[in-house]
């Protein structure tokens, strides 16, 4: 099967690249000239392990093409995926203009029957908006060439999306015609042999089941905060608590660990997206709501706590940073909470010192030389008077506490992702705080207030 995917970002590049690993033949298209030469020399633009390899070898093989020409694939394909990007405007509604685009270049260019598919994030309503821009450039032409419309939503977590697409937990496809369904069961039966779900909907309801998915996923994590905060309040362990209530089969323990806020490319858009929807259609998403404005407030604790730790003499303190993608395995710096702590760490006077094991070009681009960037994870720590984790990377869960205690000019660790032992911390001599757990202060380490 041949098929064309428009826009060759996250969702674009991984979805190309998996479906041309079983088989398809995928031509993907994208207006930045620049990005396709990269990619036709095998440079790909984002992080993502095993993304490369699969590139390199499908581009190899013939079954995988990168071009700025749609015109020159469009008659040789029976599918044409739209994954151009979504970015929320101002009022939190997802712009909608470059999907749009790409529907209308469709109706000026087909000759034959072609399935436009949309796989970016969209509001309900979205694929009647295609379809009409599809229909107003063939008027224009004069022409009356069939097609149909679907909407095939992205379930990839960054950081794994090539195994999520190649063992997916399901994939939702929303249609209008018998025609797109056995065009969309063809293309994904080779992942039949795998056994898991392709679940066929009406169209609308396709679109909002993307939405609600990343809406309670981020509910949860604003609810596990709102509940660590209250923990901190009340003397509680969030650990515990989370313990406790995750192993009740009605609840279960994804997503409900707590932090410094969610992050990303889709959580804080879908959100910000679905609210908007909501109030265009008179109804007011006040879950929602709440689970954005915890969701602000929790980027700023870490900040909070060393203002605590401090008492609120912060000018001139040296802050290290481990962590800046918000979620480890990824450059994506989108929306990350350590923008938002290094942004008031640097407006209250501080020096600050990053480390991320693959974000360090993205935070370059953004932050340029407003902090200094660290060779490595010890590196980051010298003179530091204290240690901020904000992405739980791996090779982050078992450092040296001896070498870094002596490295650092205050001993002390504002924890954003729970991941340390508060015990180990207090009897290597540390004063550490976490989220939603007491703060630990060793009885030898005195200065930190000074």
């Amino acid at each position: 099967m041949n098929i064309a995917i428009v826009g060759t970002g996250y969702v674009g590049l991984v979805s190309g690249t998996c479906f041309a690993e079983m088989g398809a033949v995928v031509t993907c298209v994208d207006v930045d000239k620049a990005k396709v030469d990269a990619l036709n020399a095998g440079s790909v633009p984002i992080y993502e392990p095993g993304l490369d390899e699969m590139v390199a070898r499908n581009h190899k093989a013939g079954r995988l093409f990168f071009t700025d020409d749609l015109a020159s694939c469009i008659d040789s394909v029976e599918i044409v995926f739209i994954a151009v990007g979504t970015p929320p405007d101002e009022d939190g509604s997802a712009d909608l203009s470059h999907v749009l685009e790409v529907a209308a270049s469709v109706g000026r260019m087909m000759s034959r029957y072609i399935l436009l598919v949309t796989k970016s994030t969209v509001p309900v309503g979205t694929s009647e908006k295609v379809k009409a821009a599809v229909l107003r450039e063939q008027e224009l032409r004069g022409v009356t060439i069939d097609f149909d419309v679907a909407s095939n939503p992205e379930f990839l977590k960054e950081g794994a999306a090539v195994k999520d697409f190649m063992s997916p937990d399901r994939v939702v496809v929303g249609v209008e015609s018998e025609r797109a369904k056995e065009l969309m069961t063809r293309l994904y039966r080779p992942f039949l042999l795998n056994n898991f779900r392709v679940i066929f909907t009406d169209i609308p309801s396709a679109e909002m089941i993307k939405y609600a998915a990343n809406a309670m996923l981020a509910t949860r994590i604003s609810f596990m905060n709102d509940i660590a905060n209250l923990c901190e309040i009340v003397g509680a362990d969030v650990n515990m608590v989370r313990r406790g209530i995750g192993t009740d089969s009605r609840i279960g323990s994804k997503f409900l660990y707590p932090g410094c806020g969610y992050g990303g490319s889709c959580f804080p858009k879908d959100v910000k997206a679905l609210v908007k929807t909501a109030a265009d259609a008179g109804y007011d998403m006040r879950v929602l709501r709440a689970v954005e404005d915890v969701n602000e407030r929790q980027k700023g604790i870490l900040f909070r706590k060393l203002e605590e730790v401090f008492h609120g003499r912060m000018q001139g303190r040296r802050i290290a940073v481990w962590g800046l993608a918000f979620k480890p395995e990824t450059d994506d710096m989108r929306e990350a909470p350590s923008l938002v702590t290094i942004g008031l760490l640097l407006d209250a006077g501080c020096t600050v010192r990053v480390y991320d094991p693959v974000a360090m070009d993205e935070c370059r681009r953004r932050l340029g030389d407003r902090v200094e960037y660290a060779l490595d994870m010890y590196d980051a720590v010298n003179d530091a008077d204290a240690l901020v984790l904000l992405t739980e990377w791996k090779q982050f869960r078992m450092p040296g506490w001896q070498v870094i205690k002596k490295a650092m000019h205050r001993p002390v660790v504002v924890d954003g992702r729970n991941i340390y032992d508060s015990e180990e911390l207090e009897n290597a001599g540390f004063l550490y705080c976490s989220v939603g757990r007491r703060l630990v202060r060793a009885g030898r380490f005195n200065d930190a207030e000074q």
